[in-house]
């Protein structure tokens, strides 16, 4: 009979080019489960001028897009996400992986510094490759989206707005990513070896650490996503105070004057929702790659 594998056993950094192809696998998988609650998280967080596109809650949001557009309108936008997290989660895991062994961080003991410097970094060059993707995704999430493909949606982007609108959200997509990767990871690491301290074979482990270490960090994160998915949508919304919003501040001030302190919550369920299943999913999928690869 062959012989089991441990996982858990292996070594702790098992090579770029295995955390790379793993991180790639399960950032596609990821994203692509839970890709309809992201669409409707997207939604929710939009200053519609439509009464048609305000929802009130997920359940609310699900029956009304599937009864008016059909559910495939809740998967429009996942090819520009298969597109860029790929490459962008290799760069993720990879990075991840190779700045926590730099830091100490497979070491014995608590090493929170160095897995927060670790996921971090990852955040910071992951995002740079993702941000465009993610841009041209929120654009085809959008109620009465003109996108049905994501090359159109990039060629229009880039006529109308110019390159800068790919990178617009940029810099609050790093204020709200590094701690929410840095939340995550803290998280999932102590999570794991609270739950498996010998490090025996547990992909439950793996679930439980996963998904609570994602449900944290989302809802940390909440009012800087609500920021973002203003600024990345601003050149597909009718309101010309949101048209000509330039950068975090103004984002805030917008969020603030129109829906006070509870518009920083908007979409708060639905994210999540999207975190704890599919950061489980991630973890799952990125330790079983990793191994799986290996052999």
């Amino acid at each position: 009979m062959a012989e089991e594998v441990d996982y858990e056993a292996l070594p702790s950094n098992a090579g770029l080019a295995v955390n790379m192809f793993a991180g790639a696998l399960a950032g596609i998988t990821e994203h692509a489960v839970m890709f309809p609650v992201d669409s409707i998280k997207t939604r929710m967080q939009v200053f519609a001028t439509s009464p048609a596109a305000v929802y009130t809650g997920i359940g609310n949001a699900f029956t009304r897009i599937s009864s008016t557009e059909g559910v495939r309108a809740l998967w429009r936008g996942v090819s520009s996400v298969i597109l860029g997290a790929g490459p962008a989660h290799a760069v993720h895991f990879g990075t991840y992986e190779a700045v926590k062994e730099l830091a100490g961080g497979n070491s014995g003991g608590n090493q929170w510094l160095a897995t927060s410097l670790a996921g971090a970094s990852a955040t910071v060059a992951s995002d740079a490759l993702m941000n465009p993707f993610d841009v041209v995704k929120q654009r085809m999430q959008v109620h009465q989206s003109e996108f049905r493909s994501v090359f159109t949606a990039i060629r229009v982007v880039y006529r109308n707005e110019g390159l800068g609108a790919f990178y617009v959200s940029y810099p609050t997509t790093l204020t709200m990513s590094v701690p929410f990767t840095a939340v995550q990871f803290t998280v999932y690491e102590q999570i794991k070896r609270l739950l498996n301290p010998k490090g025996e074979y547990s992909p439950l482990t793996h679930v439980i650490a996963g998904g609570l270490a994602g449900g944290v960090a989302a809802g940390v994160t909440t009012p800087l996503d609500v920021a973002k998915t203003l600024l990345q949508t601003r050149g597909s919304s009718q309101d010309p105070e949101i048209r000509k919003v330039g950068g975090m501040k103004d984002a805030f001030r917008i969020i603030w004057q129109r829906d006070g302190l509870k518009g920083f919550g908007r979409g708060l369920s639905p994210r999540v929702l999207t975190h704890m299943p599919s950061n489980a999913l991630c973890w799952l999928s990125y330790e079983f790659f990793k191994v799986a690869i290996r052999e």
